[in-house]
């Protein structure tokens, strides 16, 4: 079978393509033909070791995939040769055939294509289990979302209306907060020439949002914390700006605050129950048009590269996904 492989650290220029022998399954695991694998911003930074994972090489990008099951180990119920399956497995999906953990694979429902699916696992599920298992999202409260236009942004601007919040999605750009709009936002931020605080404290009257959804890092984190209202809750997400900010803890201790760590990665593993129950409610929100992933663009395998190369250059908004069959 044909696989995109990092046989060293690098550029996405360096990846290649080669044939390697297909995979047998383990007791747990599954064997998926896999028809979808999506890629994510972290891809371009696996790839060059930037990363807080660090798989051995050779290896294949791509933590998300959609598929068909073709063989099943031992001790693996629910689950069938034919059944057509989304799975998590943190990095090698961008190649013909994938084995995934069965505790990590949910079957996909009628009326959802491979694409969409293969979309979901990461940015909805980091989402979901962030506004719903670490903040408590709650109907009626304001949700500030950084950097809104990207992958995790969009998931949290539609997962936040489904919750019943009043959504303020923050990016850099006009064109990125018109995407936004169309998603849903109630209302829009440009920090790329609007003091982040400053708006946010004005559209809440002084009161301040509830939760910071932040996948951006950098400046845009204090400036957000300190909007932030009285039993606020920010939520770390990632540093897609590159840098770790450091905060001043006398803002929590303050505002009464709280800065909530979503390590959504490890949720898979260690609560592995709770995020199967989350992705059978992102399916329902799916099939039901409660959420919609939108996709940038469809790739085929040899295209890998180039889509990664979109993904740092920051042109893909939403999701791009592979397709190995082409």
């Amino acid at each position: 079978m044909r696989a995109v492989l990092c046989n060293e650290l690098g550029p996405p220029e360096r990846l290649v393509i080669k044939q390697i022998e297909k995979p047998s399954p383990a007791a747990g695991e599954v064997v998926i033909a896999v028809k979808a694998a999506s890629l994510n911003f972290f891809d371009t930074l696996i790839i060059e070791g930037k990363y807080q994972y660090r798989p051995e090489l050779p290896f294949s990008p791509g933590a998300e995939i959609a598929g068909n099951v073709e063989t099943i180990g031992d001790g693996v119920s629910g689950l069938a040769p034919g059944d057509r399956v989304m799975a998590y497995l943190g990095w090698g999906g961008v190649r013909e055939q994938v084995v995934a953990a069965a505790k990590r694979t949910v079957k996909i429902p009628d009326g959802i294509s491979d694409a969409t699916a293969a979309g979901l696992t990461v940015t909805y599920g980091t989402t979901l289990h962030a506004l719903k298992d670490r903040a408590d999202l709650k109907p009626g409260e304001t949700l500030a979302v950084l950097g809104a236009s990207g992958g995790v942004g969009q998931a949290a601007i539609e997962i936040g209306k489904v919750m019943g919040a009043r959504v303020i999605a923050c990016a850099s750009s006009e064109d990125k907060l018109q995407f936004c709009r169309r998603l849903g936002a109630d209302d829009t931020v440009n920090y790329g020439n609007t003091d982040l605080k400053d708006a946010l404290k004005e559209m809440t009257g002084g009161k301040g949002v509830d939760v910071v959804y932040d996948p951006v890092g950098g400046e845009f984190a204090e400036q957000s914390l300190r909007a932030t209202g009285w039993n606020g809750r920010f939520l770390v997400i990632g540093f897609a700006s590159g840098e770790i900010p450091k905060l001043p803890l006398n803002l929590v201790l303050l505002k009464g605050c709280q800065v909530i760590g979503v390590f959504w990665g490890d949720h898979t593993q260690r609560e592995p129950d709770k995020h199967r129950a989350n992705m059978q409610t992102l399916l329902e929100w799916c099939r039901d048009g409660k959420i919609k992933p939108h996709i940038y663009k469809t790739y085929a395998l040899e295209q890998t590269a180039e889509a990664l190369s979109d993904l740092a250059e920051r042109k893909v908004v939403g999701k791009a996904i592979i397709l190995p069959a082409g």
